[in-house]
């Protein structure tokens, strides 16, 4: 998820689209507390790790 928000982010910005920014910009901050979540060792959606 991280991944696809940072390409989505990049391409809004090259292609001057804001919404596949905003989408972009979301997608990476969810994947991002996803990703802490699950290395701090709480469970997330029912799994030890994220990732």
């Amino acid at each position: 998820m991280i991944v696809l928000g940072a390409i989505l982010l990049i391409a809004g910005v090259v292609f001057g689209i804001s919404l596949l920014s905003t989408i972009g910009v979301v997608l990476l901050v969810i994947g991002v507390v996803l990703f802490l979540a699950g290395s701090l060792g709480r469970p997330v959606g029912g799994r030890r790790h994220y990732y």
